[in-house]
């Protein structure tokens, strides 16, 4: 087994569980640790699974779109509103959005299409064609984005990283307007088309599923725990119901998935 997805899973996990024993420019270091952390384990992976080439498409879709889109809505307001980054705060910045945004939407995209990927190809719905579990997998995968945001934007933006201009979003979370939401169904769902592309592609190396599994089950529960627990601003009660129901969408099948799987002696 290839260990270093599994080291920098682990460092990741690591980085989150101490980031709400950190405040000021200590929870800035630790922030950027764990997207890039995050988006390290996944690519890492990925490499070990798709090979380089693969990998190399898979960053450019998620980051390259991610960061794109960013730069855009800052300026314009669109696809997600008015807002604007803290500045100093996350590293280097080009137009206004910190670098290691880009590797957020990677780091977040990795297990989310992974677990998205299996459910629809377990799903039993697929014609021979692949059109419907191709249609899946892109659905899946952006609920399981926006589930993953109902989490990270509230946490963000109640640590001061990003500003809306606008309110008027969900109960508890009227400082983030659902325009955001509604932007994340459109990048997300370009992305996933994207990624159902070069998913055509490349072959599939053995291995096991472990690090995204684990790392899509730990941001799903581990995000809830979090937010309801251990940060302590009164809104992260409200994310912590948003963004676990939303992500049980995939997390509950999935843990069927594998529940059923562990009966039948399957490797993980």
């Amino acid at each position: 087994m290839n260990r270093l997805p599994v080291v920098l899973a682990g460092c990741a996990i690591a980085a989150q569980i101490a980031y709400p024993l950190t405040s000021g420019q200590a929870r800035d270091l630790v922030t950027v640790a764990v997207v890039t952390l995050l988006a390290a384990a996944g690519l890492a992976h990925a490499a070990a699974r798709r090979g380089a080439v693969w990998t190399a498409g898979f960053f450019a879709i998620t980051a390259g779109i991610g960061f794109a889109s960013e730069v855009v809505g800052t300026a314009t307001g669109y696809p997600y509103g008015c807002y604007a980054y803290a500045a100093d705060r996350l590293g280097p910045a080009l137009f206004d959005v910190p670098l290691v945004v880009s590797l957020a939407w990677t780091a977040g995209m990795y297990p989310v299409w992974y677990v998205a990927s299996l459910l629809a190809a377990r799903s039993g719905i697929s014609r021979p064609d692949g059109n419907r579990e191709r249609v899946t997998r892109i659905a899946l995968t952006t609920v399981g984005m926006v589930g993953w945001d109902l989490y990270l934007d509230p946490q963000m933006v109640s640590d001061g990283q990003w500003s809306w201009c606008n309110g008027g979003g969900l109960p508890g979370l009227e400082q983030i307007p659902l325009t955001n939401y509604l932007g994340w169904i459109v990048v997300a769902t370009l992305m996933a088309v994207g990624l159902d592309l070069l998913d055509r592609t490349g072959p599939v190396q053995q291995g096991t599923d472990t690090v995204p599994l684990v790392l899509f089950v730990w941001t799903w529960l581990g995000s809830a725990l979090a937010h309801s627990v251990f940060l302590g601003a009164p809104e992260l009660k409200y994310s912590a119901l948003y963004g676990s129901a939303v992500m049980s969408v995939l997390g509950i099948p999935l843990l069927w998935s594998l529940r059923r799987r562990a009966g039948t002696g399957a490797r993980v």
